[in-house]
């Protein structure tokens, strides 16, 4: 399979930190439903904001397009209701760890890039270092449990969007353009979802925590563009993979900013995930 450029693993990295920050962001907040409705609201402003500037998508991405907005609704509600039950160290690593492995099975079917078996090796380590993150605590109580479960959906509604998006992207003939338009048509849902929950109440919480939201969006929006457009250049399960490394960065916010503990056991898991990357994406001799 085709390798990830570096310059353009670089910003895969990068992109795991925005969007490790953003979900932080919205873990920490009091109201997430208001919270993720603001970020997306400003995801869709910036989109529309670079509308003007960008190719209309190609006919041929429309169905991308549509796949791709329907199937981040539930993603949306998959991971509100998984973070209002279990912490950000538990639903994060396994919602995101089941990206990498899922992507590889669907873009072997789907796409027809087939890992070879080093690669394959990669994509596991890099699933059971996630996973192990989430496990190091021991096994969940019975009350993590619905969390596991929402996570475990949200993981394969990760794994089915990161597909489809890859293929809008090349099918639109401008990556931009389709991230742009994404954007823009998925933007509103979940702000509307929570003016309809909320009520007035939404409005106060925008004039006091309008910076949170607008802030969260721009990164969130530049954070998902960066793995869309490279994903329409190299093969998509090493970018998924490159990009569930917002794993290592979420666990390090959940210990400093959240007051969760790490420990020996989730540096195992660390330099397994890492490992695995390592065997992905890079080749001996």
């Amino acid at each position: 399979m085709e390798k990830v450029d570096p310059t353009v693993a670089g910003l895969v990295l990068m992109a795991a930190l925005m969007h490790a920050s953003w979900n932080a962001v919205i873990k920490s907040d009091p109201d997430r439903l208001a919270s993720f409705g603001l970020v997306m609201l400003a995801g869709c402003i910036f989109g529309a904001a670079l509308a003007p500037f960008v190719e209309f998508p190609a006919a041929a991405a429309w169905p991308y397009l549509i796949a791709s907005v329907l199937i981040h609704v539930f993603y949306y509600v998959f991971l509100l209701r998984a973070y209002a039950l279990g912490d950000l160290s538990l639903v994060y690593p396994i919602a995101r760890g089941l990206g990498p492995t899922l992507v590889a099975i669907m873009s072997g079917t789907v796409v027809g890039e087939y890992l070879d078996f080093r690669e394959s090796v990669g994509v596991v380590l890099v699933s059971l270092g996630i996973a192990g993150l989430a496990f190091a605590r021991g096994i969940p109580n019975f009350a993590e449990r619905r969390a596991i479960l929402l996570a475990v959906l949200t993981g394969f509604t990760i794994a089915a969007y990161t597909v489809i998006d890859g293929l809008g992207a090349r099918a639109s003939g401008n990556a931009l353009s389709y991230i742009v338009w994404l954007n823009l048509l998925e933007g509103p849902w979940v702000f509307v979802f929570a003016v309809w929950k909320r009520g007035p109440a939404i409005f106060d919480y925008m004039r006091k925590y309008w910076w949170r939201g607008s802030a969260g969006g721009v990164v969130a929006t530049i954070g998902y563009g960066i793995a869309i457009w490279a994903s329409s250049l190299g093969a998509i399960a090493h970018v998924s993979a490159l990009r569930e490394t917002s794993v290592l960065f979420a666990t390090l916010m959940g210990t400093f900013l959240l007051g969760e503990k790490f420990g020996k056991l989730r540096i195992v898991a660390a330099v397994v995930l890492v490992s695995g990357l390592l065997a992905m994406n890079f080749r001996i001799g």
